[in-house]
């Protein structure tokens, strides 16, 4: 067995952290790695099922294992509940993970691998920070979500001190509480408590336990050799200067997607895939017969779960829109309930509208009758936007995305907001917003302002580029087992 750097990857079993981490996987494969890339059983399950039973057979350097994440068994074809899933992960995942770096380190004592030379970790599967410290190994943290997200998730813990958090009751919701600005905080611009990550300020026990699993998730990645951002500097230098601070050397290597496209990939390790659904292909022919700029696409993610009134609320604002729109529609979209657009609903979309269960996104993203972007603000959307130099119309659901949008409108100005409570007014008026009119063309500025800055940091002398040789260099190669 040759002697090239052994990296084993971990992502949080969530299909953002997936498709971003598998990226990285491709970037440092190209880089002359071995790659051991773990999923969880009900993950892989899923891959194979979506993607075909050989592919995830991989390349002879480019290695699937799997854990299982301790919950009970399903087949279910849906995004695990993520209040269970944070809980399960963080209580049983650290003892077979450790027995996965002891196999690996036979098999390399037998040759059949490289010795394991690092991790990365997805910075929600802290417990692999243990794991690195029993086996002696340099572990590099990796972020999938904006760094101003971290640093809002890093405030919680003040906020709490200060009692400013939990809510006292469901009036805080809507009595303007949530607009109380909290420019005090270091690192963080006109920001108000409703644009900080959702759990928060939430009255939904579920969403307590994500803040508790939050809370004691950054102190643990404090303890890494080094954190890795899913960014470029020049878009978030300010929250990045304050996380510096904080947390070990961190390294900006973003967009990943831009930063993949700088390798050179065989076939085979393209067709690797990290897609839980069935991609439709179909949605690239239908956009093919579109004009230039003249389509709306619409991808609410992998977790956001909306109501059937919701869906209608937004289908209607997009019929009366009057644009052609392409709308990613999961089979576990909506809540509690199947999917069924109405005949007046269809009739009316019938020769502008595609709806498909979900696709590819950087493909659909960078095609030129692509003119704007409905999302929850997941952030791979919004990287990918920015990369595609697509403006956006912005609905955050949980989490990080709040923070994101907020971001977007405001300091990056490659975005307009659309509010929390859907009506179909708003979203015919903001749809009109994104695609004609003088804000319209400043979003379009602004967001080709960033695709440029975006491009020049992940070539060869930019900022991120050269954060990748750094991390390489000085944190990934250091020591083997």
């Amino acid at each position: 067995m040759d002697s090239k750097p052994h990296v084993v990857i971990i992502p949080f079993p969530a299909q953002s952290h997936l498709n971003s981490l598998m990226k990285v996987a491709k970037v440092l494969h190209s880089k002359g790695f071995y790659i051991t890339y773990v999923n969880t059983e009900y993950n892989h399950r899923r891959l194979l099922n979506s993607r075909g039973p050989q592919a995830l057979d991989g390349l002879s350097d480019f290695h699937f294992e799997t854990i299982p994440d301790g919950l009970p068994p399903s087949d279910a074809n849906a995004s695990q509940h993520l209040p269970s899933l944070c809980e399960s992960t963080a209580k049983n995942c650290l003892l077979p993970f450790i027995k996965l770096l002891g196999r690996l380190h036979e098999h390399a004592s037998n040759c059949l691998v490289p010795p394991v030379s690092c991790l990365i970790s997805d910075i929600a599967m802290t417990f692999t920070v243990k794991a690195a410290q029993e086996f002696g190994l340099p572990i590099a943290i990796y972020s999938p979500v904006s760094a101003i997200s971290i640093l809002g998730m890093w405030h919680c813990r003040t906020l709490l001190d200060k009692g400013i958090v939990p809510l006292k009751d469901e009036s805080y919701l809507t009595n303007g509480y949530l607009d109380t600005e909290l420019n005090w905080l270091p690192g963080m611009k006109n920001i108000r408590l409703r644009d900080l990550p959702s759990f928060l300020s939430s009255l939904d026990p579920n969403d307590h336990i994500i803040l508790n699993f939050v809370i004691n998730m950054l102190p643990t990645a404090q303890t890494a050799d080094a954190i890795i951002f899913n960014t470029f500097s020049e878009l978030e230098s300010e929250a990045l200067d304050t996380l510096s601070s904080i947390f070990p050397p961190l390294f900006t290597i973003g967009p990943v997607p831009l930063l993949l496209a700088q390798t050179q990939q065989n076939q085979q390790l393209e067709s690797i895939g990290s897609n839980l659904w069935d991609e439709e292909t179909r949605c690239i022919d239908w956009l093919e017969s579109r004009k230039p700029k003249s389509v709306i696409y619409v991808n609410f993610g992998s977790i956001t779960v909306i109501t059937l009134e919701q869906l209608y609320e937004f289908g209607w604002g997009l019929a009366n829109s009057k644009k052609p729109f392409l709308w990613i529609i999961r089979p576990d979209l909506v809540d509690g309930g199947s999917l069924i657009l109405s005949p007046e609903f269809l009739s009316e979309t019938k020769d502008r509208c595609l709806i498909a269960s979900w696709c590819e996104q950087e493909k659909v993203l960078n095609h030129p009758s692509i003119g704007g972007f409905l999302t929850h603000c997941g952030w791979n959307s919004m990287t990918e936007s920015m990369c595609s130099g697509i403006p956006m119309a912005c609905w955050p659901f949980l989490g990080d995305q709040q923070t994101n949008c907020r971001y977007a409108c405001i300091q990056w100005g490659v975005g307009v907001e659309l509010d929390k409570n859907v009506k179909r007014e708003m979203v015919e008026r903001v749809i009109n917003e994104l695609m004609e009119g003088n804000k319209a063309m400043e979003m379009k500025h602004k967001v080709l302002q960033w695709q440029k800055i975006a491009k020049e940091s992940t070539s060869p002398h930019g900022s991120s580029y050269t954060n990748l040789e750094k991390l390489v260099n000085h944190v990934l190669v250091k020591r083997k087992i």
